[in-house]
């Protein structure tokens, strides 16, 4: 069974509807015709889509299905186009400490604060993420910028004092990005 959940909340026709066909799906089906219920439910569900007959505010990860009858074929697919964003988003999406990086919009963010990034910003940052140790220029230049070693060049350095101060300016964080005698580390 996959570890995919299809939440059917107060819709019991399209639930028994599923439920007959439960061994041919790809997802966990549950059913939820309460609030509370569904509160306790999403604390410790993760990959989910919840599926209704109307639209309830403050719900994430919603599919509404006004429209009926519809095709079940038709309604498979668009469940399984619903999951296949969610998995996008959520792989598109690096938490480090109390930031969050968006790797499709190129966007970090911390409580209400957020900042865009360039391209090569946003992979030196996941570049270094990557690493519990410093990273020197010399490896900068060649992994993110994919340039010789021996070229001399103040690009990354440039980029970082840059970066810094981006991250300064926005999150008023002075540590995010610091410098070791053996080169750049996030800590």
């Amino acid at each position: 069974m996959s570890n995919q959940n299809l939440v059917i909340y107060k819709f019991t026709s399209l639930y028994r509807v599923l439920e007959e066909l439960h061994l041919d799906l790809n997802f966990k089906l549950l059913f939820v015709d309460s609030e509370n219920s569904l509160n306790d439910l999403m604390k410790n569900l993760k990959n989910y889509i919840i599926v209704s007959n109307k639209k309830y505010p403050n719900l994430e990860d919603q599919l509404i299905l006004i429209s009926s009858p519809i095709n079940i074929f038709k309604l498979l697919e668009k469940i399984n186009v619903e999951f296949l964003k969610l998995q996008f988003n959520s792989q598109s999406e690096v938490k480090f400490n109390n930031y969050i990086f968006d790797l499709n919009s190129r966007e970090m963010k911390k409580e209400n604060k957020k900042i865009k990034l360039t391209e090569k910003e946003m992979n030196t940052i996941i570049y270094l993420l990557k690493s519990n140790k410093p990273i020197n220029i010399g490896e900068l230049q060649k992994k993110v910028w994919s340039y010789q070693p021996d070229i001399e060049t103040h690009t990354v350095e440039t980029h970082i004092y840059r970066l810094r101060k981006k991250i300064l300016n926005t999150f008023e964080d002075n540590e995010f990005i610091v410098s070791k005698k053996n080169g750049y580390q996030i800590k």
